[in-house]
């Protein structure tokens, strides 16, 4: 009896369904465009991606792996979007129990007097409880039992839902990766601005220490009247003016040391560093692979990508509330009016089972809107992700160009700062022969600091295109 009634339930379902579909709005879903070229430079070659190379391995100063392990252990993004994560597992779990049959113990007391003239009260009146026994004045009400609800998935809606909070953590998992991968390039960068400070600071003690040589030079020199107290006043600004710039490059040391504090999620203190390699650093050569690896090494792509499969479901899901849904419900426990009473066999055994057919027919704005807004979402992700791809080949081409533009860079401010290294002595000569002005000697000095501070710039930069390029290509999230 109860099968039959189940069978007249879903073919009542699927007759509802297919009159509600008549009125589900036209939409049309975005498929993402992925296509990139086949490779980075024409006529290339390439190997496979160094995005595959794993931090520990990519980075050969010891001091440098050290600091980004702990930044990796103690970052608080990053260890918040653990969190996240966590809860994202959460959502999965909770999704799959909706699909699944609640079952509830439960148990209730309560009591009522019914008014006499009325229907329930004249049967009371007429209907002893038991021989001999009439209905009490207040009758109590005493159960307790096994309840449970069940919502049958015939249109996978809840199925469909618990797939969408799978997507969502996975996409919750790339962004923990891509924050990562950030993490490691930004360690790295202060790491090596920091290199980069020190070996400032060391150049210009070096032109100090020149300059004051040249000041003791030019006060001998105005001794036997063979120069002006012009020349030692210029110089003597010439020092000063270098002496405070010192006071400068230590706090920004100060500050690049602090950023690298914080994003290892400690206070302050001393950075373990060896600056005096940093010239001697020869950038890595890095492979680019084809552009189509960008598309399973980049967690930022990863994640746009399963973001939009996420939204891909979530129309189904947002289209399956114009569907009737179905539900059963059921019970069984004790029941009966006194607590003496309560668990007599079979007097007071009470079981209860119940089909639901409900389905949206008047004012359905609300759910309309809900799967406009579904199919939006998923235009949205997609060209979302088909700009996550575009700027992630622009990123990596960007930085192959870099590399190329500052190697021949570098190598030209080489061959100035050692030309002008060596005009310093000769202008020193020259100027002691009378044979030069104090200003030529006080120039060419001007010129080698400025020379020798461009050339570390260069450096870093270059040091720095190499971390970009890693990070461009997916690299540093591997562990």
């Amino acid at each position: 009896m109860l099968t039959n009634k189940i069978n007249v339930l879903l073919v009542t379902a699927l007759a509802t369904a297919m009159l509600q579909a008549c009125g589900i709005p036209d939409m049309t879903k975005k498929t993402a465009d992925t296509q990139l070229p086949e490779q980075f430079k024409t006529g290339v070659n390439e190997q496979t991606s160094s995005a595959n190379v794993k931090w520990q391995t990519f980075f050969d100063d010891p001091n440098l792996r050290s600091l980004i392990d702990t930044a990796v252990a103690n970052n608080k993004e990053i260890n918040t979007a653990l969190q996240r994560i966590s809860m994202a597992e959460n959502e999965i779990q909770a999704r799959k129990g909706e699909y699944l049959p609640f079952v509830k113990l439960g148990a209730s007391a309560g009591g009522e007097k019914t008014a006499q003239y009325t229907r329930n009260g004249a049967v009371e009146e007429n209907l002893p409880i038991a021989e001999g026994q009439a209905f009490p004045a207040f009758l109590g009400d005493y159960q307790f039992g096994l309840f449970s609800t069940w919502e049958i998935d015939i249109w996978k809606k809840l199925r469909n839902a618990t797939q969408v909070a799978v997507y969502e953590y996975m996409a919750s998992s790339e962004g923990r990766n891509f924050l990562l991968t950030n993490l490691v390039a930004e360690v790295a960068h202060s790491y090596y601005e920091l290199l980069a400070l020190d070996n400032q600071l060391e150049n210009l003690r070096q032109n100090i220490a020149i300059q004051q040589n040249g000041l003791q030079v030019v006060t001998q020199l105005q001794t036997y009247a063979r120069t002006t107290a012009l020349a030692v006043k210029r110089y003597e600004a010439e020092v000063a003016k270098n002496q405070a710039r010192q006071y400068e490059i230590e706090q920004q040391i100060t500050v690049v040391e602090n950023r690298i504090n914080t994003l290892l999620g400690r206070t302050p203190q001393p950075i373990e560093r060896a600056s005096n390699g940093l010239m001697d650093i020869k950038p890595k050569v890095l492979n680019a692979g084809v552009p189509s690896e960008l598309l399973q090494n980049r967690p930022d792509i990863r994640k746009a990508e399963l973001e939009l499969k996420a939204a891909d479901l979530n129309i189904d899901v947002a289209r399956a509330n114009f569907y009737p849904s179905f539900g059963i419900k059921a019970g069984v426990g004790f029941q009966a009016f006194a607590l003496k009473y309560l668990i007599n066999t079979p007097e007071s055994l009470a079981a209860m089972v119940a089909g639901e057919l409900v389905a949206p027919l008047v004012n359905k704005n609300a759910i309309t809107a809900e799967y406009k807004n579904a199919n939006a979402k998923q235009v949205q992700a997609a060209y979302e992700y088909e700009q996550s791809i575009i700027n992630a080949y622009a990123e990596v081409a960007n930085q192959l160009s870099n590399i190329d533009k500052l190697d021949k860079n570098y190598q030209l401010k080489r061959q100035q700062v050692d030309s002008l290294v060596k005009s310093i002595e000769v202008a020193n000569q020259l100027f002691i022969s009378a044979r030069a002005d104090y200003l030529e000697v006080l120039l060419t000095q001007r010129d080698a600091l400025e020379a020798k501070k461009e050339l570390i710039e260069t450096k870093q930069k270059q040091i720095s295109a190499m971390v970009d390029l890693y990070k461009a290509l997916g690299g540093g999230w591997q562990s």
